[in-house]
This record gives structure tokens, sequence and C-alpha cells, in this order.
């Protein structure tokens, strides 16, 4: 009779064990979707900030369309639904490059410089952009976390046997576009 209390002892460990790795694993899962959530809340935000800028730059720079076209062209695109990661991030970066002619523009039209609306838009949209990067940060941890429980043992039994996969890193690919952009008014 002992024996059969060890065993089923034994047994309701291995249980809470795997159900304990289990929810560990579903809670980092769901945190990395949490924070996907918040990076794509301040693209959606910045997406919705490069038209108003692009109308202030156009009075100025009218015969600049070849930059605002390749702003918009590249807006456009990243707003799309993306397969995967990689795609989006690509997208993104591109679209990055594409803010920073922009802003050189500024340079050029003295007027420009000084537009109260312009300023404002443009540091709006600096300041999305420094949330996009906290929020991608804290993306990149929750993934490293993620994958971390998925490739530890013993969580990498529980994860295997129900089929948890490893995230990729929200990066850029450019190295050029790990600089911060200089632009100065």
């Amino acid at each position: 009779m002992t024996a059969t209390w060890v065993v089923l002892g034994i047994i309701a460990l291995i249980a809470i064990w795997a159900i304990t790795l289990y929810n560990s694993l579903i809670r980092a899962k769901n945190t990395v979707d949490e924070s996907w959530s918040d990076i794509d809340t301040e693209l959606k935000r910045r997406y919705e900030l490069i038209p108003n800028l692009i109308e202030t730059v156009k009075g100025y720079a009218a015969h600049e369309k070849t930059t605002l076209n390749a702003v918009i062209e590249a807006r456009n695109k990243a707003m799309t639904p993306h397969n995967t990661l990689d795609a989006q991030a690509k997208d993104e970066n591109i679209l990055t490059g594409t803010l920073k002619q922009l802003f050189a523009l500024g340079e050029s039209y003295p007027n420009l410089k000084a537009n109260e609306n312009f300023l404002q838009l443009q540091e709006q949209l600096s300041n999305t952009e420094d949330r996009i990067q906290a929020a991608r940060r804290f993306y990149n941890a929750n993934v490293r976390d993620l994958n971390n429980k998925i490739e530890i043992v013993p969580s990498n039994v529980i994860a295997n046997l129900y089929n948890f996969k490893q995230r990729e890193f929200f990066e850029l690919e450019d190295v050029a576009m790990r600089e911060v952009p200089k632009v100065q008014f």
C-alpha cells in the first residue's frame, strides 16, 4: 500500500512539474505576442504621422517628388500584412531610411525648418521612433526569454512535446540603419 502512495506521489509531482513548465511557456509566448502588439501599435502611429509630415513638406519642396514618393511607397509597403517578422523588419528598415531622407530635405529649405507644423510633426515622429525602438528592445528580450525556455532542459521536453516554436528577433539588417539619424534644424 505504501509503494502505491509513493508511486502516486511521484506521478503527481511529475504532473505538477509538467503543468508548471507548460504554463511558464504559455506565459512567455503570450508576453512575446503582447510585446509584438506594442510594436505594431507604434508602427501604426508612425504610419498615421507620415502623411501629415509629407503634406507639410510638399508645400516647400514640390520638386523633391522622388524623396516624397519613396517615403509614401515605403510607408505603404510597410503597412501591408507580412508573412514573417523578417519581411516586416526589412520593410520597416526601408521606411526608416526614407524618413531620414525626408528630414534631410529640411536642411535645403530654411522656411521649412522654421515651420511650426513641420517641427511639431517631426517631434512627434521622433518620439514615435523612440517608442518603436523601446518596444523592439522589449520584444527582443521577451523573444530571448521564450527561446531560452524552449531550448533549456527540462522545459525543452515540454516545449517539444507541445510543439512550441522559437520566435525571430526584430533586428536591423543594414548596419547603416543602426546609426542614429542626425537631423538638425
